[in-house]
Order: C-alpha cells, then sequence, then structure tokens
C-alpha cells in the first residue's frame, strides 16, 4: 500500500429528514448542538457540523429542501432515508484519493471535486448513493488544503471509539485492510449498525 492511500478518521455522519431533526438527536445524546455548516449544490443538501476534536468531527446531512434535484442519487443513501435519525455513515480521509480507491472494494465511489466555502475536497460518492455494506465500509476523502474538522469551534467533545458492526465485517477487512490500521474504530462481525463513543463534559455518552 502506497503512503498516498493510508487512511484516518475523518468524520462521522448522521443522517436526517431535516438538519434541525438531526441537530435536535445530537443534542440530546451529548449535550450540544451542532453550528452552522452549509449547502452541497452538486448533491442536494446541506449541513450542520460539530467538533469532536482537532482532526474529527460530526456531521448532520439532509436533503436540502430549498436545492434543486441534483439529477444524480444524493450521497449517503439520503434518497431514501426514513424514520428517525441515525449514525449512519463515516468517512475516512487520505492524501491520494486516487491511490486509497486503488486499495479499496468496488463500490465506494467515483472521484468528484467539490467545494463548500473556503473549502476544497475530493470525495469518493457511489453512483448509486450507498457505501457497501449498509453503511460499514466508510466513504473516501482527500481534502485540499485544511479540512473542515480544522476551522470548527471546540466544544470540548472528543471522539473516543467508533464501533462498527456487520454480519459480513470480516470480509470488508479481508478486501480492505488498511481498515485494520485506522485508530479509535473497532470492527464487530454482528448487527449491522454504527456506535460512537464521545468524551463530554457530562461524561461519555453514547451516538448510534
Amino acid at each position: 500500500m502506497t503512503a498516498g492511500a493510508a487512511l484516518r478518521l475523518d468524520h462521522l455522519v448522521v443522517t436526517a429528514a431535516t438538519v434541525a431533526e438531526g441537530a435536535e438527536r445530537v443534542a440530546a445524546a451529548l449535550g450540544v448542538r451542532p453550528g452552522p455548516g452549509g449547502r452541497h449544490a452538486a448533491m442536494g443538501t446541506h449541513n450542520l457540523l460539530l467538533s469532536l476534536g482537532p482532526a474529527c468531527y460530526l456531521e448532520v446531512i439532509a436533503v436540502d429542501p430549498d436545492a434543486p434535484d441534483p439529477g444524480r442519487a444524493r450521497w449517503f443513501d439520503l434518497d431514501r432515508h426514513s424514520g428517525a435519525p441515525a449514525l449512519t455513515n463515516w468517512v475516512a480521509a487520505c492524501d491520494d484519493l486516487d491511490a486509497a480507491l486503488e486499495h479499496a472494494p468496488p463500490g465506494i465511489g467515483v472521484p468528484m471535486d467539490l467545494a463548500r466555502g473556503d473549502l476544497r475536497w475530493r470525495m469518493a460518492v457511489p453512483r448509486d448513493g450507498c457505501l457497501p455494506l449498509d453503511g460499514a465500509a466508510p466513504g473516501l476523502i482527500a481534502w485540499r488544503g485544511r479540512g473542515a474538522a480544522s476551522i470548527l469551534p471546540d466544544t470540548g467533545l472528543r471522539l473516543t471509539g467508533l464501533t462498527v458492526g456487520h454480519p459480513r465485517i470480516d470480509a470488508l477487512l479481508e478486501d480492505w485492510p488498511a481498515l485494520r490500521g485506522l485508530a479509535q474504530v473497532v470492527f464487530s462481525r454482528g448487527s449491522v449498525g454504527l456506535s460512537a463513543e464521545i468524551a463530554t463534559l457530562g461524561g461519555r455518552r453514547l451516538l448510534t
């Protein structure tokens, strides 16, 4: 594996019917409300953001009701979202997106050049909007310059661990060995779902 294909945890993704509902879910779980994010014109979505430390953050994302149809499947399976807000996805960062995709299993996505405000990045986006293994496989991002985590106000929250569960998680790790090197991420063969342990001023909390 090349150095550019090495991975690190970048952010967690809470999907919701609306960003307001997602913010309420996060505030109830962690005691802190996400702050302003922005809009993604290419995807027809918008988000709110919350720092989880100097190199990691949480994103609440939903379909932007004021945006036109993007003419493609929205990321994180948002076109089919239903039910309560939940932690459904996670994203790993790399220095070289093309190199990382060479070592990733099929279905992680096609590189797209994206921007929001002063932020610039490339991200692999699945054509159908769905990451493999029900979101157990991470999205892949490569920031061009500073990343979102570096510009968010420090809330005192710190991610202490992310557990990624799926009945076929062993197959994912076999197909994508680079995932084993991710700090703070534990892979569990069992029920589908993500669970993040986060240190808050009120103690350790779980977000699912």
